[in-house]
């Protein structure tokens, strides 16, 4: 039986053997197009979860209100056949239809509130004082939400499974869910994944919505999904990320927070590794208009780590003509936060990379 002083060595023997076969550029596959293809469904069986495009959505609306310049509902959904799902939609008065954001929240290890990260919740005092404090902590005291409803966004946001509404969980749940899961044929990342495409066809298939510009947004395991969800879902014609992107290698070093389990099962897909690094995996969006943004003080993503994805993602873009359309930059001063010059930033960034639709 293998000793607990061998992990290292093995660790390390694991992580060299990873290569990355069908990155683009590595992948025999010279067609962008069908390259593009090839590595969506490699990622899509990694996924475990099956696609979910023939279960109705069925919304429900309620808690219909003014948010002064925009509209504040709650609806109601399904976004798998399993579970209905409630989530804010905020919609700016005016003539539609629309340009759209699937804003998608963080982790954060805070699970009493999901959607109320992003979108201010007038639904309920209670998760208003919490909501009000996150908001505090890691976003300038802004709700992203209701700053791009103000903007001109129809702007959709759900609880994630384990978060708010969905939840709460408690942190030492997070492994036992990931593991429940795996054990019934399933998986927690290819839930939220599969979650997200369904909430970003739905959004296209809204009146108000101009189906030819919505854009996924998020910080920290938004930014996750962010970039995820415009890899996955053609409904996706851009995305914001913040605050997570990294090589796969230089984030596996001692000490990072992926290697204690938990919130990383949030983010893991088994397997794919052996197939596509992270920044591979987020190229399958190119060409579409996609901003990272990382802290320089961000301890989660090491400084190499970032270069190296970068550096990827840059070479993608650039093998399609198409590098003007991708924003990667570095904040030196800033952590793991998206304050408000940041966010004005990104806003600014994506009206501009938004406003030609394709």
């Amino acid at each position: 039986m293998t000793g607990t002083a061998d992990l290292p060595a093995l660790h390390t023997a694991l992580k060299d053997g990873l290569t990355f076969p069908l990155a683009w550029g590595t992948s025999p596959v010279r067609d962008f197009d069908q390259w593009r293809d090839t590595a969506r469904a490699v990622v899509e069986e990694h996924l475990i979860v099956d696609r979910q495009d023939g279960t109705p959505y069925d919304p429900e609306f309620t808690a219909r209100s003014d948010g002064g310049g925009y509209t504040r509902e709650l609806v109601t959904l399904s976004l798998t056949r399993h579970e209905r799902v409630r989530g804010a939609l905020l919609t700016p008065h005016g003539t539609g239809p629309f340009p759209a954001v699937l804003l998608l929240h963080d982790h954060g290890s805070r699970f009493d509130i999901g959607k109320e990260k992003s979108v201010r919740p007038w639904y309920d005092d209670v998760r208003l004082a919490s909501a009000e404090e996150w908001a505090g902590r890691y976003f300038g005291g802004r709700f992203t939400g209701d700053e791009l409803a103000r903007r001109g966004y129809v702007v959709f946001c759900a609880d994630a499974l384990g978060w708010g509404e969905r939840g709460p969980l408690a942190y030492e749940q997070q492994q036992a869910l990931a593991s429940s899961l795996y054990h019934l044929g399933s998986s927690l990342a290819g839930l939220h994944a599969r979650e997200d495409q369904r909430a970003a066809a739905f959004l296209a298939g809204l009146d108000r919505v101009d189906a030819r510009r919505i854009m996924a947004f998020g910080f920290s395991m938004g930014g996750y999904r962010a970039w995820q969800a415009a890899a996955l879902s053609d409904d996706i014609t851009a995305a914001v990320s913040v605050c997570w992107m990294t090589g796969l290698k230089e984030m596996m070093v001692p000490g990072n927070n992926t290697l204690r389990g938990q919130s990383a099962f949030h983010m893991l897909h088994p397997g794919l590794s052996r197939h596509l690094d992270i920044p591979d995996v987020a190229a399958i969006a190119a060409p579409k208009p996609m901003l990272f943004f990382h802290g320089g003080r961000d301890a989660l993503f090491p400084a190499d780590g970032v270069r190296v994805a970068y550096d990827k993602l840059r070479a993608v873009w650039r093998s399609q003509g198409a590098e003007e359309r991708l924003r990667l930059k570095t904040w030196p001063d800033r952590g793991h936060i998206f304050d408000t010059g940041m966010q004005d930033e990104a806003c600014a960034w994506l009206e501009s990379a938004t406003t030609t639709p394709g």
